[in-house]
């Protein structure tokens, strides 16, 4: 099977090996003629991003990068991204690397024309109407990993420092308007990385799977993304270099980001807040929280997991089902608790008041509420 394709569904996509080479034609597509390349700072000097940047120039697209991005990023990053945006007139962004690069990216180009601050945009209600969406600049996305999906997320998660909160910042036009999926990109992740990211995207898929909300299109696209995980994310975990599953991951993550419009859960309302309080791996958080919501949400979620079970062949139903998440995360090396991530000390009253109030509770199965959720983070916490 030939893996490559151009795709209009969530967006304009480009997907396959070697197709990094038409970022010239993507950012024409865009309407971009003079963009900053947005990266972390741990990819910026790596030959992925800097040949990047050489087909940039070659295309008449000069070499302007802006790298000064944390791991979670923060409103910090976006002002200081801002300024060498506004400096360098620039008209549009190219969002590389993982979900710290794409956020990043996005959020600079969406505020590149507001006057109000970032946090007047959080997905709140109505909130994204205040934005002149006339004044945002387009986005070309080119996902380096495999987990967030961000390319195509019309939301960017940004750190509030000074509250040590995760906030996430809407707008439809914060969407790529062209997206490069070249698995060759991936092929250089570390073991670690692959297997954090890949279980972000089927933390996902998982979620909105389970999710009570009506979405017939975001429940198939979940189920289907579950199953290329099951299947592929190992390989690519025990062997980078095997490209094949490098692109269904990488079609994976897009298929998570896609169906978590029918609503998040648990798993997020935990990783939020310890990811912004403790600065741990977001995909990697998800993973070691996972069976212990699995088993908060038994009782609502055991026949729809008995029914993806079968779809997935996995023996057992629900049972099944929870022992295979197990699994999955002793192959890839995942940490057996938060404190084994070194969450240590934990202010457990201000993880629970922030898990409650974020956005992704409104997607769990069981109502999160102060007493089973507390129970819920103190097993996260011992397990």
């Amino acid at each position: 099977m030939q893996l490559t394709g151009n795709w209009s569904y969530p967006t304009a996509i480009r997907f396959g090996a070697g197709r990094i080479a038409e970022i010239g034609e993507a950012c024409a597509a865009a309407g971009i003629t003079r963009p900053l390349l947005v990266t972390d700072r741990g990819l910026a000097d790596l030959p992925v991003t800097q040949g990047t940047l050489d087909r940039m120039e070659a295309a008449g697209l000069g070499r302007a990068m802006f790298s000064d991005v944390d791991p979670n990023p923060t409103g910090e990053n976006v002002d200081a991204g801002l300024a060498v945006y506004r400096e360098g007139g620039h008209d549009g962004v190219i969002a590389f690397g993982g979900g710290s690069g794409l956020d990043l990216g996005k959020v600079l180009a969406f505020m590149a024309g507001q006057t109000r601050p970032i946090w007047d945009f959080e997905d709140i209600g109505d909130w994204w109407t205040r934005a002149d969406a006339d004044a945002i600049h387009p986005i070309v996305a080119v996902p380096t990993t495999a987990g967030t999906g961000s390319e195509v997320g019309r939301a960017s998660v940004i750190t509030k420092a000074d509250t040590a909160e995760k906030k996430i910042i809407f707008h439809p036009k914060i969407l790529p308007a062209v997206v490069i999926c070249d698995p060759e990109l991936t092929v250089s992740m570390p073991a670690a990385i692959t297997a954090g990211t890949g279980m972000d995207a089927f933390a996902h898929c998982l979620e909105a799977y389970c999710s009570p909300h009506y979405h017939p299109m975001s429940q198939g696209i979940a189920l289907e993304g579950m199953r290329l995980v099951k299947e592929y994310l190992p390989v690519a975990y025990a062997t980078g270099s095997d490209i094949e599953a490098r692109a269904h991951m990488m079609s994976a993550a897009m298929m998570g980001a896609t169906a978590f419009q029918k609503g998040l859960g648990a798993i997020h309302a935990l990783s939020h807040p310890i990811g912004a309080q403790h600065h741990t791996h977001h995909g990697t958080t998800n993973a070691v929280v996972m069976q212990p919501v699995l088993r908060f949400n038994e009782s609502a979620v055991r026949g729809r997991l008995d029914a993806a079970a079968a779809y997935l062949g996995i023996e057992g139903g629900y049972d099944g089902f929870y022992a295979f998440v197990g699994e999955l995360n002793d192959t890839l090396g995942i940490p057996k608790s938060l404190a084994a991530m070194g969450v240590t000390n934990p202010d457990t009253d201000r993880l629970l008041r922030d898990a409650l109030t974020d956005p992704s509770t409104g997607g769990n199965p069981i109502e999160m509420e102060e007493a089973n959720t507390r129970k819920l983070l103190e097993e996260c916490l011992s397990a």
